[in-house]
């Protein structure tokens, strides 16, 4: 996902100030852009009176006694690691990383292949090259894989932050701090909304391969069955590759058109976007339109807002969850003593865009036994 323009400028500008002097293919490496993008934000940042621009080189307009005259010792580094394609974190490693920088700290990316154990070499090496402090995003598609990390994860002796990763109470790393966003909330915020709007079945089509979709699985399922207005619910994979752990129903691996017709729902939540866009494709080929027919809930923001029609999505505060581990760790390395274990939840939010709809009188309602999307994709009374 591309990286917002005033964001990269702040990112420019606060690894030019927190050393001095920068050369502008440098900066393109690191903010992995082209040269002629930092370029035009170097220009852009002279005209401001920020930085000062030289033959391929870019100077701080700070006194010489405010700007660091070198770059931040070796020791001060820490280490990212994130699994690779995995857009939900781009947003959350901009904003690790802006935070550190900003603090004259190093930052050390590490990809972690799609493999089981595949974060433990990535860390073993960055701490060799003298990290300092990790943050760290595990993959974990699956409980075994997550368990299997356990051991080493909590003999780390650094200080680490983990990033949208919570160990299951009482294991080994519990000790860990993490920062999260509160997927039981975002949960409850998509239900609460399609009640809101008058829909009283539901589907929730969600991934099964991460610690969030297990999460997000979990909330739906208890804010759903426990809601006085949800009259009947179902769960289904989103993709039939999205679910690792198994085995699954037949309810929970159908097409999600037919598993509408079945329970006869006018709302679905999906999760993540991409899923999302994909099944909205589907169902209009199945001549189901959203929000007309079914209204559509998706979870993450991603690339929610791109679709046609966009989509109301829960969005989880990705940036800020890097930003608060970024200072978290700082904080941590800066501590003398340290203290208690923290837990941070962050809360999403609800965007509200075009798939969604209320419910009209016409198309029936919870007394009346419910809507449904029938074989042509309109809304009619379940029987």
């Amino acid at each position: 996902m591309r990286e917002p323009v005033d964001l990269r400028r702040q990112r420019i500008l606060a690894a030019v100030q927190a050393r001095g002097t920068a050369r502008v293919r440098d900066l393109a490496d690191e903010l992995q852009v082209s040269v002629v993008t930092v370029r035009r934000d170097v220009e852009e940042l002279t005209r401001e009176g920020r930085l000062r621009r030289g033959h391929g080189v870019v100077r701080s307009t700070l006194p010489a006694q405010e700007a660091p005259a070198r770059e931040a010792a070796d020791g001060d580094r820490v280490a990212v690691v994130v699994p690779e394609r995995h857009s939900y974190l781009t947003e959350t490693l901009h904003g690790a990383r802006t935070v550190l920088e900003e603090a004259g700290v190093r930052l050390a990316l590490h990809i972690a292949p799609q493999a089981a154990g595949a974060e433990r070499p990535l860390v073993e090496r960055a701490l060799a090259d003298g990290a300092r402090g990790l943050l760290l995003a595990p993959r974990w598609n699956s409980l075994a894989v997550e368990e299997a990390d356990h051991g080493w994860l909590s003999g780390l002796a650094v200080p680490t932050v983990l990033m949208e990763r919570r160990p299951r109470r009482g294991s080994a790393p519990h000790v860990l701090d993490s920062v999260c966003s509160d997927h039981w909330y975002g949960a409850h915020l998509a239900v609460e909304h399609l009640v809101g709007l008058g829909h009283r079945r539901v589907v929730f089509a969600t991934r099964d391969d991460s610690p969030t979709a297990r999460t997000l699985r979990s909330a739906l399922a208890e804010i759903a069955g426990a809601h006085p207005l949800v009259e009947e619910w179902a769960w289904a994979l989103s993709t039939p590759e999205s679910g690792p752990e198994g085995p699954y129903s037949a309810d929970e691996t159908a097409e999600l058109p037919v598993l509408l017709r079945k329970t006869g729902a006018s709302a679905v939540v999906l999760h993540g976007d991409v899923d999302a866009l994909m099944i909205v494709q589907r169902l209009a080929a199945e001549g189901v339109r959203v929000p007309r027919d079914c209204s559509v809930v998706a979870y993450d923001d991603v690339v929610a807002g791109l679709a046609t029609p966009p989509l109301t999505a829960i969005s989880p505060p990705r940036a800020e969850v890097g930003r608060v581990a970024a200072e978290l760790l700082l904080r941590r390395l800066r501590e003398s003593t340290p203290g208690p274990t923290r837990r941070v939840e962050l809360l999403p939010r609800l965007m509200v865009r075009g798939s969604t709809r209320r419910v009209d009188a016409g198309d029936g309602d919870g007394d009346a036994g419910g809507t449904g999307v029938t074989g042509s994709g309109t809304i009619a009374p379940d029987v």
